[in-house]
């Protein structure tokens, strides 16, 4: 079918944002102060027999009013300053990965934050840390995990305050799954009981390059044998310490992880946390934005004839520059073909996207089904990449991005939750025993990294679920518009570049896989790079916001930008773009590709600006052709 644009009264999500004008402000006006006074009604009939410590008559005390000025005049002054933020509620925004908020989430994380809830236990946030245990089941069913107790595996997953602890806490989980072989070996030889044949059979690469379940299955086993649980417990790298312990088994300090070219940043800092250093972070080329999986293959191979271990591979659904998808169906074929490494998928930023692929019963909808609704998307590589999530290891998500609720809420998934038996940590003044397997999982301050964790963001990813769950009919049409709004910029492009004949050339250096898409300009004749990038600085500066100023009165449209290294992209990538942008890429003169970034999540950016026939992605178009002619004039 073809995309509609999404006005009129009739516009399903309508309801559910506060909007680019304000339209809904009666309706967040009604709700807060409606539950703003439920919430303080709570409090005075909490023993109202007690005595209140703030009398009627201290409020109109002359001291007190004073004080009140001082707190009213503080927050008018923040007020002012906070004009000068950035208008990323508005169609006029198409830069970073931010936009206009769910109502629901957002109500919700205002209110709960009155309550000012802790989730780290039961007993400070017993409705919150439901809700989050609520939230950590729905996710894991959106990507493809198991959540029934008594499946093998079964997912869990938690909230963080976004996706670099998610990424860490990855890490932290794979490194003691991977090295739980060689502890559970210690604690045999120590106490003389074996529990497999191949314990002592095995050496220390060979016990390295267990799979997931595998070691699951023996870790599960050691912790509830006595005596060897508790000489597993000393002998573990998080006991003896990471030096220790690899001064006993070289070889497991000899672990590599192995990542895209495209990866966030935050994995670097992850290695140096965990104390695994930046050497042993081998990034892998991408082709097309996109890990080479072929590339991969080559250096896993070539790690297995050396005899070096790989803890883990990362796979990205969803990079943070173009919202590009890494082969994961490729990457899972290959650790199913005897490769028997932790497979993380960072979808920090594509993690919701799985929505538009979920029927209501949470099984996988067919292809020709799922692109009925668009006019690219998805490829079969992206669909085939969505359908392979469920055989991750662990997925970052972050909620805060396109499940659009307010800063920080990430959250991390894991496809067999007894890997969180090795992250379980005690406090006697927090944690009492649980009743059974269910209650460990749900208390998640038990295993996560973060010891306190606000409620009121649990809250707000719960709410925005239960109003849209997380499937194509619901949370997918939130997702889908924002497709399509990447869609028909794409296809205005080459009717850019025919308005600009003769004056500039642009190209589309990355096809996108979702949502987020590139632009790099090139003046007509110029064959230098630096040129081209210095050509296409001058536009962004156009677009850029100005922290110094009120956002908003000048610039018609802000965006964001980046630079892509031309060593990230193969032989066959640099012709291709090198013809598309008339540039010599074959000796250039600059290290990367200067380009203006886009990500349309707006979800009103196929509306009309004026009532006409055009919508926002039109409007920014041709915003973007009066730039080029001012400058190439």
């Amino acid at each position: 079918m073809t995309p509609t644009s999404p006005t009129g009264p009739t516009d399903v999500l309508a309801p559910y944002f506060l909007g680019a004008f304000g339209e809904n402000n009666d309706l967040l006006e009604e709700v807060l102060v409606e539950l703003v006074r439920d919430h303080v009604y709570w409090r005075r009939n909490f023993h109202p027999d007690d005595a209140p410590p703030i009398s009627t008559a201290a409020q109109f005390d002359s001291g007190y009013q004073q004080r009140v000025a001082g707190m009213k005049r503080e927050l008018h002054r923040l007020a002012a300053q906070l004009k000068r933020s950035v208008p990323t509620f508005h169609p006029r925004y198409i830069g970073h990965m931010t936009s206009d908020l769910l109502l629901p989430g957002l109500i919700a994380q205002l209110v709960t934050t009155l309550y000012n809830p802790n989730n780290i236990v039961e007993e400070v946030a017993p409705v919150t840390l439901a809700l989050e245990h609520e939230v950590g089941q729905q996710l894991c069913r959106m990507v493809g995990y198991r959540t029934d107790g008594g499946a093998l595996p079964c997912g869990a997953g938690h909230l963080t305050s976004g996706g670099t602890l998610a990424n860490d806490e990855a890490l932290f989980l794979a490194r003691a799954v991977k090295l739980a072989p060689l502890a559970v070996r210690d604690a045999c030889e120590a106490t003389g009981v074996w529990l497999e044949p191949a314990l002592r059979d095995s050496d220390d690469f060979d016990l390295l390059g267990w799979s997931t379940e595998r070691c699951l299955a023996l870790v599960h086993r050691a912790l509830r044998t006595p005596g060897v649980s508790e000489a597993f417990a000393a002998a573990r790298v998080e006991a003896r310490g990471l030096v220790e312990f690899a001064y006993s088994h070289p070889v497991a300090g000899q672990t590599v992880v192995v990542a895209p070219a495209s990866a966030h940043y935050s994995w670097a800092k992850a290695m140096r946390l965990l104390g695994l250093g930046d050497n042993q972070l081998l990034m892998v080329p991408t082709c097309e934005g996109r890990m080479d999986v072929d590339a991969l293959e080559a250096t896993l191979s070539r790690l297995a004839v050396n005899r070096t271990p790989v803890l883990a591979v990362v796979g990205v659904y969803g990079t943070t520059e173009f919202g590009s998808f890494d082969e994961l169906h490729r990457i899972a074929a290959l650790r199913r073909s005897d490769r028997a490494f932790w497979f993380h998928v960072d979808a920090a930023w594509g993690g919701y996207l799985p929505s538009v692929f979920r029927e209501s019963d949470g099984s996988l909808r067919a292809h020709e089904h799922v692109s009925a609704d668009f006019k690219h998307f998805p490829s079969e590589r992206v669909y085939r990449s969505t359908a392979a999530l469920a055989e991750a290891d662990s997925i970052t998500v972050d909620p805060h991005k396109l499940g659009y609720v307010p800063y920080g809420a990430g959250a991390f998934l894991c496809r067999d939750r007894r890997a969180f038996e090795l992250a379980m940590q005690q406090a006697a003044y927090v944690f009492t025993s649980d009743a059974d397997d269910e209650a460990r999982f749900r208390n998640a301050g038990r295993f996560s990294l973060e010891g306190s964790r606000p409620g009121a963001a649990a809250a707000a990813v719960a709410l925005n679920h239960r109003v849209l769950p997380l499937d194509h009919a619901h949370y997918g049409q939130l997702l889908s518009r924002s497709v399509q709004a990447c869609e028909a910029l794409y296809d205005l492009v080459p009717m850019l570049g025919q308005r600009l004949d003769g004056l500039a050339q642009v190209a589309v250096p990355f096809e996108p896989d979702c949502n987020v898409l590139g632009l790099a300009f090139n003046p007509r004749g110029n064959r230098s790079l630096a040129a081209a990038n210095a050509f296409t600085r001058r536009l962004f500066e156009s677009l850029a916001v100005q922290p110094a100023k009120e956002a908003g009165g000048e610039a018609a449209f802000f965006g964001s930008c980046t630079t892509v290294p031309l060593a990230h992209l193969g032989r066959p990538e640099r012709a291709r773009v090198s013809e598309a942008l008339g540039v010599d890429l074959a000796t250039p003169d600059a290290p990367g590709i200067f380009m203006l970034r886009h990500t349309l999540m707006n979800p009103w950016l196929l509306c009309s600006p004026d009532g006409s026939a055009q919508s926002w992605v039109d409007a920014y178009v041709a915003h973007l052709e009066r730039l080029v002619r001012q400058l190439a004039s």
